[in-house]
């Protein structure tokens, strides 16, 4: 039997391993959200457990195709500062900037950065990111053959300094 936790901090994942042996991590992970870099990631080496990053695409944010300054009342996102509004456009036009020079969508380049992280934290990482059709879910695919290089990373790595508002 495998189990997962949500949004936990190194504390939590140390006793709940200490009862079942935990699996996954399930938290927000991003360009824009880094928080289980300095969270968690220590126990879930030291422990065996893989992390699932949900929102990998900052809310559809990243992917460069939604105006988040014109959203509607209604839609969910507007609850999320960081995202709600353009505040943080800067990020998302290097985002897009790194695709156009790769000749690949700023989803993919979002994604594959978020697959490239297992090197650096150490554990598995299977980003899990919405998708309402099946052209969204070929596009999120071919991120898995989306190289970044070095020089992408260092362009990538730094935007999470940049960002703007509380995760909520």
């Amino acid at each position: 039997m495998a189990i997962g936790l949500a949004e936990v901090d190194e504390s939590l994942l140390r006793r709940a391993h200490a009862v079942h042996p935990i699996s996954a991590v399930q938290s927000e992970y991003s360009l824009c959200t880094r928080d289980p870099e300095t969270v968690v990631a220590g126990a879930m080496r030291d422990l065996g457990v893989g992390l699932v990053p949900y929102s990998p695409l900052g809310r559809g944010f990243l992917t460069g195709t939604v105006d988040m300054s014109a959203l509607e009342a209604g839609d969910a996102r507007t609850r999320f500062p960081r995202v709600a509004g353009d505040a943080n456009q800067a990020i998302a036009d290097a985002v897009r900037k790194v695709a156009a020079a790769k000749g690949v969508t700023a989803a993919q380049v979002a994604l594959a950065w978020a697959y490239s992280r297992e090197a650096q934290l150490g554990v598995p990482v299977v980003p899990i990111p919405g998708t309402r059709d099946v052209a969204r879910l070929e596009e999120n695919v071919a991120a898995l053959q989306v190289d970044l290089t070095a020089e992408d990373l260092a362009v990538l790595d730094p935007l999470a300094d940049q960002v703007v508002g509380s995760r909520y």
